[in-house]
């Protein structure tokens, strides 16, 4: 049975799936297998044998090694993660997103204030008008990533996004370290939005960032300003969200068309009242200040990843998933840029505010009112995020929890709303409980570096997936995939180690450039293993090893504390792997086939 005719057996079109929704699920809340939502018992968190009893516990632990050996090299499926995955939820999601609605949840996404906030900052110290390339080397990389994650969206439309997609192409092992860091990331950065959003709306009412805050003077300092208003910005996001997927899309699409009218009103008065004197010299910094530039504006191009979530909840995923997610970033490039270049043309990049750059930059054009039109810009950018942030964090938080890395209760479905509200109340929890104590400094986590390794995981994932098929691939071309993949990274990484240790000899990056495009050949000369069914990358491998490089070479520019901090996240994850995840997916791996069944209707 081909991946569509699952689909159209399982969900049917969207008027069959709500008839199908309504029979399993009554006014009173319960699930398809007759039990109510609403519950916790201690089988809902831990149903897996090793964690039946201490002494299944312990047993469990003693084969650690041979159990860690079998997860590293397991690998899982389409037909897994189509089906035998999602009936963990009890109950489907709704399929109601369009390739319309994903447009606008992209933006929605990714067009927050980091615009507003970085733009000023790497335009005064780091690029100067070249911040403008910076944007457009930073939405090249993104727009090769945002075409990897749309064929496998089409290809595995399932909530998981790059979890899904690394646990069947790279394994479970990768796949959760991936899973962990992201995760991570999405609960602080959460955390970071909603103190940021307190600190806007203060400064708009007060012009103290801090206004809102309740100083306690016995807490460490960074923790001690406590953010009512930032956990309540996140508690009100998230339980939108939570009411049902739709009505959190049309909150978006208008609240989106009034940040483009703002962002229109910013680039024409930025033109209009441009001197093309501001721009010399063009690039004070050198390329090295343009590159390391590049490397942080990516901040602003992130969350499209959260949208790819939605995959599973989209109507028509070969058609919706590719426009709505090529669409919105190309827009997204373009509006970023001419955003870029109106500031710099406005105003000297030597007399830009880092903190303030658009709204100083009118008041020093004689628009002093401006500047609560962009407080109210960048406010509005920011609730959006955080709308779509929780949709894209909770169902990503919902395939990890249907592989049993986490409990399996955080992945149920409520039958009436189609939405994780389990898996919403945790990322809601905790990135409340986080941005309440933290300070937007001790937050300011690279968050860079932990997406941009996950972009260069699902590029690799890409090109396994369309050179290595299980049983189908010989062993001979196997091993020359290897090879020629091995070659494309290292050659990857010696650029950006050349580049970061300040190597400027033509010679070095022609070598390195050269034997990148030598492994690049040598697996376009390979025959491919498969072929996508509907929709695929274009130019493989070509594209997704310049996405690999691409990526390799900014997380080279993030500098020494991104990596210090990269691998200790990564430690607590595998300490948390080693005594939970590992036992319990090792469990549903292996369980008899009469125990799944028993688990199915139980």
């Amino acid at each position: 049975m081909t991946r569509s005719q699952l689909e159209t057996n399982e969900y049917g079109d969207p008027a069959s799936m709500e008839a199908h929704q309504q029979r399993e699920s009554g006014s009173d809340g319960l699930s398809q297998r007759g039990r109510s939502y609403w519950r916790w018992r201690k089988q809902d968190f831990f149903p897996e044998f090793s964690f039946q009893s201490f002494s299944s516990y312990k047993s469990a632990l003693s084969a650690t090694c041979p159990r860690l050996a079998d997860r590293l090299l397991s690998r899982s499926s389409d037909a897994y993660e189509l089906d035998a995955a999602r009936r963990e939820s009890e109950n489907p999601m709704r399929r109601c997103l369009t390739w319309w609605d994903l447009l606008w949840l992209s933006f929605g996404s990714v067009v927050g204030s980091g615009v507003f906030v970085i733009t000023g900052q790497e335009a005064r110290t780091g690029a100067g008008p070249a911040v403008v390339l910076s944007y457009a080397i930073s939405g090249l990389s993104a727009l090769l990533s945002v075409l990897c994650y749309a064929e496998f969206g089409v290809e595995i439309p399932v909530a998981g996004g790059s979890f899904s997609y690394l646990r069947i192409e790279l394994g479970d092992f990768i796949a959760f370290i991936a899973a962990g860091n992201i995760l991570l990331e999405a609960i602080v950065g959460a955390a970071g939005l909603g103190r940021s959003w307190s600190s806007y709306l203060a400064s708009l009412v007060k012009n103290d960032s801090d206004y809102f805050r309740i100083k306690v003077d016995s807490f460490a300092k960074g923790f001690d300003l406590l953010d009512p208003v930032a956990v309540a910005v996140l508690l009100v996001a998230n339980g939108i969200a939570m009411t049902g997927t739709k009505r959190t899309s049309w909150l978006n699409l208008i609240t989106s068309i009034v940040t483009i009218c703002v962002i229109g009103f910013i680039v024409v008065v930025g033109f209009t009242h441009s001197k093309t004197s501001n721009l010399v010299p063009f690039s004070p910094y050198g390329a090295k200040g343009v590159v390391q530039s590049a490397a942080v504006v990516y901040w602003s191009y992130t969350g499209f990843d959260m949208v790819a979530n939605m995959a599973e909840e989209t109507e028509k995923p070969s058609r919706d998933i590719p426009i709505g997610l090529v669409g919105s970033m190309s827009m997204i490039t373009v509006v970023y840029c001419l955003m870029a270049l109106a500031l710099t043309m406005m105003v000297k990049y030597t007399e830009i505010d880092v903190n303030a750059a658009y709204s100083v930059a009118f008041t020093q054009i004689g628009m002093k009112w401006a500047k609560y039109l962009v407080g109210i810009c960048a406010l509005k950018g920011m609730t959006t995020s955080l709308l779509v942030g929780s949709l894209g964090q909770a169902r990503y938080t919902t395939q990890i929890a249907r592989s049993h890395m986490i409990p399996p209760w955080f992945a149920l479905v409520h039958p009436k709303t189609g939405t994780p509200i389990y898996a919403t109340l945790l990322v809601t929890i905790l990135s409340a409980i986080i941005s309440f104590f933290t300070s937007l400094d001790v937050l300011s986590s690279v968050f860079s570096f932990a997406t941009l390794f996950i972009f260069t995981l699902v590029a690799v994932a890409l090109l396994v997936r369309r050179y290595y098929v299980k049983d189908v691939t010989p062993e001979t071309r196997l091993l020359k995939f290897i090879g020629f993949l091995f070659v494309i990274v290292a050659s990857s990484i010696g650029v950006s180690a050349f580049w970061n240790a300040g190597v400027r000899s033509w010679i070095a990056y022609a070598v390195t450039g050269v034997i990148w495009f030598i492994g690049t050949l040598g697996l376009a000369l390979l025959p491919k293993s498969r072929v996508p069914k509907v929709w695929g990358v274009p130019l493989v491998p070509w594209l997704p090893s310049f996405s690999i490089a691409m990526n390799l070479f900014l997380i080279g520019s993030l500098g020494y504390v991104a990596f210090l901090r990269f691998i200790i996240c990564t430690m607590v994850m595998l300490v948390y792997y080693l005594f939970v995840g590992l036992h319990a997916t090792y469990d549903v791996a292996h369980q008899p086939p009469e125990q799944a069944k028993f688990e199915g209707e139980r």
